[in-house]
């Protein structure tokens, strides 16, 4: 039997689809006030603050869903959008720390390396973005003329220092 409060997460997260997303972090703040300690509501209203624009109010809404548990598909949502926020705010060590962790517990969620090298650049760290950029390149892309120089590609990425 799903929790009191799931069904009405589902359809709240269900009207996104319209595009009125104000009046879903409305909805998300009132079920938040009713369930206040509910993962998945808080990281429901994380992403939405996201969405708005509003990453200040987003942040502790991610830091609760966090601490509080998610299933591992959320968690991972959870700690890129928390490492995002934490670097479009300039929290960048905390924003490089939540990335690095991210990485560590979802080794096949390769977009971790894509925020992260996002953050180590904006921290001078360059040659280490670069490496995880090149590296996250040659490992995923299909495109028949880099395929064709993955083995060259991974070979600079080792040079960077």
């Amino acid at each position: 039997m799903p929790a009191d409060w799931k069904p009405e997460l589902d359809a709240i997260v269900g009207s996104r689809h319209g595009g009125q997303i104000t009046h879903v972090l409305d909805l998300l703040k009132k079920l938040d006030a009713r369930f206040p300690h509910v993962a998945e509501i808080n990281y429901q209203l994380a992403w939405t603050c996201d969405v708005l624009g509003r990453e200040a109010e987003a942040l502790p809404y991610y830091e609760k869903a966090v601490a509080l548990g998610l299933p591992p598909n959320e968690l991972s949502g959870a700690l890129l959008g928390l490492g995002s926020t934490l670097r479009t705010l300039g929290q960048l060590e905390r924003s490089a720390e939540v990335l690095r962790s991210g990485r560590a517990q979802f080794p096949d969620n390769r977009e971790f390396d894509a925020f992260l090298a996002l953050t180590l650049h904006e921290l001078g760290q360059h040659a280490e973005a670069l490496k995880l950029l090149l590296l996250l390149l040659a490992d995923t892309t299909e495109d028949p003329g880099l395929t064709a120089y993955q083995r060259a590609l991974r070979h600079a990425a080792s040079r960077l220092k």
